[in-house]
């Protein structure tokens, strides 16, 4: 069994839910066991800026799965939660992503691990922060040596972010 990251997001049809679902379907997996989860961040778009803010989570898994069959699992999992892939960077139900893969580097034209953009987004990086703030990524860095680096203002807890919705009601 192999430790694996992946990012969670999503902006479109109850992006709470979504993640939920897509949570739901990788535990009840025969051959993935979830092993953690980060609390919820709710973020800005990342290019096209005429959609919703995103919901963001981090899971930690195992399981035995090369990286390009569990790549397959993850698509089908986006698929059957109606992600249409479009517009690059678009708004989606569900996009689930590998990170990272054990210690495993991989570049072929349909995979690259670690996520090549994931040390530059704040809203992988906290989750996974929460999950494990110390682990070494492939460069030798720990994620919060990198989450330090980077502008978190746009990544916000949803817990916060629904106790300031409620005190606005109240």
């Amino acid at each position: 069994m192999v430790e694996i990251y992946l990012g969670l997001g999503s902006n479109l049809k109850a992006p709470v839910k979504q993640i939920e679902l897509a949570l739901h379907s990788l535990n009840r997996d025969t051959g993935i066991r979830l092993l953690k989860v980060s609390p919820l961040y709710r973020s800005k778009p990342i290019g096209p800026q005429n959609q919703p803010d995103f919901i963001n989570a981090v899971a930690c898994v195992s399981c035995k799965l090369p990286p390009h069959r569990l790549l397959l699992k993850l698509q089908h999992i986006e698929n059957t939660q109606g992600r249409k892939r479009s517009i690059r960077w678009g708004a989606r139900t569900l996009d689930i992503d590998i990170l990272l893969y054990g210690k495993q580097i991989i570049a072929t034209p349909s995979l690259c691990i670690p996520h090549k953009e994931m040390l530059k987004r704040a809203f992988v990086l906290k989750p996974l922060a929460d999950i494990d703030p110390e682990l070494c990524l492939p460069d030798g860095t720990t994620v919060s040596q990198r989450l330090q680096a980077l502008p978190q203002e746009d990544v916000k807890s949803l817990a916060l972010v629904n106790r300031i919705h409620k005190s606005r009601k109240t």
